[in-house]
């Protein structure tokens, strides 16, 4: 971390443009993450943006984009993701994820491991999944999750993503932790709430988090205040030096 640090010597440098690699927080939403930083300027008026959403509930790598560097989010946006996480079987959640309580239960008594292992092996290449009800599209101008908050029937469209690498890394049933490789527009909460149903039983969503975006990785990110309070101190120092 300290190279990072010295990246950086004047507040001007965010203004022409920097990519920021952020540790979001668990219950932060990545809005919550832009804000925090985009305070962090003020008074300087900076245009502050993410590369991609991750859900409240997953941590991980977020990708920050500051003035003209904003321009290229589009193009981060769209690069390889890759994400570790946990899924408990034998239980579906309306939203795929611990945000919602289990509807329905499941006998996981006879799944075995090479029954789950080889089960990895159906969502492997070019796929189409359905993005959960309670997620941040927008339909006729309002998130999914407002109008499945509501108990709005939502109509999903399939879509079309691609799944690289797909493997188990622990299973100590319930759990099950795993990695994932994939394309951008992939829900990982659809891909595990798929998995059960492939085996005739259900599984949801318990832990998330993104480890690599293209070419950036998790171990060079800032923890969100670390980042906030180097902010504040360059603003300090190019008081002090221009005085």
């Amino acid at each position: 971390m300290e190279d990072l640090k010295n990246t950086y010597t004047k507040i001007e440098e965010f203004a022409e443009g920097q990519l920021l690699l952020v540790n979001k927080p668990y219950q932060w939403t990545s809005f919550d993450v832009v804000g925090k930083l985009r305070n962090s300027f003020k008074p300087l008026k900076l245009k502050v943006g993410h590369a991609g959403t991750l859900d409240p509930l997953a941590t991980g790598l977020l990708i920050i984009c500051t003035g003209k560097m904003t321009k290229q989010i589009d193009t981060f946006q769209a690069e390889e993701k890759e994400y570790t996480g946990t899924m408990v079987l034998g239980a579906t959640t309306p939203s795929y994820d611990m945000e919602t309580g289990p509807d329905k239960s499941f006998d996981i008594s006879q799944l075995t491991e090479e029954m789950l292992r080889n089960n990895c092996g159906k969502f492997i290449g070019d796929i189409q999944q359905y993005p959960p009800a309670h997620s941040a599209i927008k339909v006729d101008g309002e998130r999914l999750y407002e109008k499945a908050r509501r108990g709005e029937d939502v109509e999903l469209k399939l879509r079309n993503v691609t799944i690289s690498e797909f493997e188990l890394t622990r299973i100590e049933l319930p759990e099950i932790d795993f990695r994932v490789v994939c394309s951008k527009g992939t829900y990982i909460r659809s891909l595990v709430n798929d998995f059960g149903a492939a085996l005739n039983n259900g599984a949801y969503l318990s832990k998330l988090r993104r480890t690599r975006s293209g070419n950036f990785k998790i171990e060079d990110a800032w923890e969100v205040m670390e980042l906030v309070n180097t902010i504040r101190e360059l603003k300090v120092s190019d008081v002090q030096t221009a005085r």
